[in-house]
């Protein structure tokens, strides 16, 4: 292979290098620790020689604990091994019974990453030649065929990771170069040999939690992106809207200092530096106005698909706020005299800072579980100990709780990314609510356009979907075994729906970038028109697009007439706006796949696009890139 091997010592495996194995970075296995796996099953093996009680090496396991191997058999005419050997075959080949469809490769990829490096904490019981062959079948690119339903997170996960060790005996199914095949041809092609199990090595291969914690860790990879994600889109929102930033401000998060809420609000003002939309004044941003043929006078404005306007405030309508029209133009546009953004937008952080903060609990948790022993029973050769009991320990580790209720916190918390996310693109849509922009952001002057209506129909389905699916699966213990395992985790279930759910909720943020790309164009589109028209037109086509004009013989229509003008020569002598550094790289990448929408369009591809741009990461690079140079 040619990724660089990832060095497995049972005490060192981080998300980062998981995630390697997972992509298809090998593994080798670090001589020191081999040498403790070694030792421990010396130590069972003399254990069974001198015939001493051991659950699950000398005696059934689950509800059979209490059923001793004999020292010969019941039924004759069976010669396949010894009755050690037959126990953990028997285990894994009748615990491999999962269903549904099977796992992507990564996700396996990272299961066997994990059972190895925590069998080589050395207090497992397994032997050197039997984890090497384990670590051979992984490096080989030998992927077993584990189904998706059938662990219920306690004994650890059971069927799931006896479809792994399965493979390893030469049974069940693998995919290798791509094909699907029985698990001995596999092996085969891949010139391995089935191995023959003994003393507990049954129990160690599948009494674990590797494959909640593997689709745990790849959930969590896969959420950091797309929390940064957010956050970017979020920022392009507010850069349509106009938005204000003083409620992003680090005085302000100083004083409720919760650490994922001041991260967003830092990545906010990253991501908005350089702004020249941002805290714009509200008199100078104009509202749409349906285009008509007499909507512009020259040739270059006439083939916009929109029109502009404000509404004059007269003196009548002042009394009481002289102070604040003498800083702001007595004109209202499409920003409203209102020094606050709605909750989706000025409670970015607090929101997304709180599923940070359940994603970093989620990080915490599996850090730990990475470098755990998590079957049993555990033993300790080591131990200065009278009675056999002392060094063979049966406990709970295998019980995937931990796991399961950090997942739950995560489970719940994605829907509410996703919800925010939805009521920012449901705002940028709605006439009542996008600070002047088109209905469905489309200029629609014969009333046959939808424009992006529909598109936050899908993001409400989504929504919707991701809520239902919120439930805690760790609430619902139902017992196994005849109740020897009378009370359970479900955390493989719980891990496995995050997952899932990242995916959808990848759709609904890039359903909102595509849609605030859009509003932003519009938004840029016609403050730039504004500042065409005051530059190049003259005093009466530009006081034409103010709504409330006196009559001529009105006694204020001179006051009328230089208020306008002052705000005419206030565009005409601007900068040029737009968005800050990032947002614009972010824009032109989702530009470079789908086009801005002047008049309706089929829409199916561009929402593809908008939603591979998010699951390759590639808006985000663009933005990243962007802050870096």
């Amino acid at each position: 292979m040619s990724a660089t091997a990832i060095h497995l010592d049972g005490h060192s495996l981080d998300r980062a290098s998981l995630v390697k194995i997972a992509e298809g970075a090998p593994v080798t296995l670090d001589e020191n620790a081999l040498q403790k796996v070694a030792k421990a099953a010396e130590f069972l093996a003399e254990q069974v020689r001198r015939e001493e009680p051991i659950y699950g090496v000398s005696t059934g396991f689950g509800s059979n604990a209490d059923k001793l191997l004999g020292a010969r058999r019941t039924r004759p005419g069976n010669d396949e091994g010894s009755l050690h050997e037959e126990l953990q075959r028997n285990l894994i080949i009748t615990h491999a019974v999962c269903v549904g469809e099977p796992f992507a490769p990564e996700v396996v990829r990272a299961m066997l990453g994990i059972r190895i490096n925590t069998l080589l904490r050395g207090h497992s019981g397994i032997r050197v030649q039997t984890l090497q062959a384990l670590a051979a079948m992984l490096n080989a690119g030998v992927v077993p065929v584990v189904p998706q339903l059938g662990s219920v997170g306690a004994s650890g996960d059971l069927a799931p990771l006896s479809h792994l060790a399965i493979v390893l005996l030469g049974g069940g199914e693998a995919f290798y170069q791509g094909e699907r095949m029985p698990g001995g041809e596999a092996l085969k092609r891949a010139g391995l040999a089935p191995v023959k199990l003994t003393h507990k090595e049954g129990l160690a291969l599948n009494n674990g939690t590797a494959q909640m914690l593997a689709t745990g860790v790849l959930a969590v990879e896969r959420m950091e992106k797309l929390l940064d994600t957010a956050d970017l889109a979020a920022a392009m929102t507010i850069e349509a809207f106009a938005g204000r930033l003083g409620a992003f401000a680090p005085e302000v998060h100083d004083l409720r200092p919760h650490p994922g809420q001041v991260q967003v609000a830092g990545n906010l003002r990253r991501l908005l530096q350089g702004s020249r939309l941002a805290d714009i004044p509200y008199h100078l941003v104009p509202s749409f106005k349906t285009w008509q043929p007499e909507s512009w006078d020259s040739a270059e404005l006439q083939a916009l698909s929109f029109d502009i306007s404000w509404d004059w405030v007269p003196d009548t309508q002042r009394h009481g706020r002289e102070k604040f029209y003498q800083r702001f133009k007595p004109f209202r546009g499409g920003k409203k005299h209102q020094p606050q953004d709605s909750y989706s937008l000025r409670c970015i952080p607090q929101v997304h800072g709180a599923v940070r903060d359940a994603l970093a609990q989620a990080a915490r948790v599996l850090d730990i579980e990475l470098n755990a022993v998590t079957d049993n029973p555990l033993v300790f050769p080591d131990a200065n100990a009278e009675h056999v009991e002392q060094q063979v320990i049966s406990a709970g580790h295998f019980h995937g709780m931990p796991l399961a209720l950090a997942m739950s916190y995560l489970k719940a918390a994605i829907p509410v990314l996703a919800s925010i996310s939805e009521r920012r693109t449901n705002k940028l849509v709605d006439p009542a609510t996008n600070d002047g922009l088109p209905a469905f952001l489309i200029g629609n002057e014969d009333g046959t356009e939808s424009g992006y209506m529909i598109v936050q129909y899908s993001c409400a389905a989504i929504v919707n979907d991701l809520a239902s699916r919120a439930m805690p699966a760790a609430v619902y213990s139902v017992p196994t075994s005849a109740n020897a395992e009378d009370h359970v985790s479900m955390g493989a279930n719980e891990a496995r729906h995050v997952l899932a759910m990242t995916r959808d909720l990848a759709k609904v943020l890039g359903l909102e970038l595509a849609t605030a790309a859009q509003a932003l164009d519009l938004r840029i589109a016609m403050i730039n028109a504004a500042c065409e028209l005051a530059r190049n037109g003259d005093a009466g086509q530009f006081a034409r697009k103010v709504r409330g004009m006196p009559l001529p013989e009105a006694d204020n229509r001179a006051v009328f007439l230089a208020e306008v003008e002052q705000l005419r020569q206030e565009l005409a002598t601007s900068q040029a706006f737009h968005p800050g550094k990032a947002v614009a790289a972010a824009h032109a990448e989702i530009r470079r796949h789908l086009p801005m929408m002047w008049r309706d369009h089929a829409l199916d591809a561009d929402v593809a696009s908008a939603v591979r741009m998010v699951e390759s990461g590639a808006v985000l690079d663009a933005a990243q890139a962007a802050l870096a140079a």
